[in-house]
């Protein structure tokens, strides 16, 4: 097992080896493109996130700058966006389901070193992969860490570090992030905390 397959299999490997290194600067040249295309020139985007990332739906939205270290680990459902600042180390694989929105300077982090000083400077690394499901709404500044997984419909606070799975249909945010409370059926009707819809309005 070469260390670009060890890397997918979720196992210590060095990052230099095995093409890895040139596929990273690839990677790098072709995001460096995404992030200073002129505004005008937005329609290009899709197909240079479709061309980078390892599966993506038709209708997406990633406002640059945006950064990864391979994009082939990287699928994205129906419906997604992110806003400004997005990081995701893409060691590990990423999936993230239909209708994400994720918020600025949100970091999915599937890398990861060994803590003892003496393994770590080895050069060994590792990534294990995150899913994030459908219709989650990630607030700004939060982190995501390795191994993570997010149910459907969750809403993760802003400033957050997700460092163990986070169940569907709930809020939670903090550091580490925690379960906050279910979402219910009264909150269908507020758009901000006591603030209401207007009648009609949905």
């Amino acid at each position: 097992m070469d260390h670009k397959e060890r890397m997918i299999a979720n196992l210590p490997y060095q990052a230099w080896k095995d093409g890895l290194h040139e596929e990273h600067v690839e990677c790098q040249k072709k995001v460096y493109e995404y992030n200073n295309l002129p505004p005008e020139r937005w329609g290009e985007r899709k197909a240079m996130i479709k061309g980078l990332f390892g599966k993506t739906g038709e209708v997406f939205n990633i406002e640059p700058p945006f950064h990864c270290d391979y994009g082939y680990n990287i699928e994205i459902g129906e419906n997604f966006f992110s806003n400004y600042n997005l990081v995701i180390l893409d060691v590990g694989k990423v999936k993230i389901g239909d209708n994400a929105q994720i918020a600025p300077n949100v970091a999915i982090y599937t890398a990861g070193h060994p803590v003892h000083p003496e393994t770590r400077n080895t050069g060994y690394e590792y990534g294990i992969d995150i899913t994030i499901g459908n219709s989650v709404w990630i607030g700004g500044n939060a982190c995501i860490m390795p191994g993570v997984t997010i149910g459907d419909n969750a809403v993760i606070g802003g400033g957050s570090v997700v460092t163990k799975d986070i169940p569907a249909n709930v809020i939670a945010a903090g550091n580490p992030c925690r379960v906050i409370r279910e979402i219910t059926e009264e909150d269908r009707y507020y758009y901000f905390r006591d603030r209401k819809f207007e009648d009609g309005l949905i």
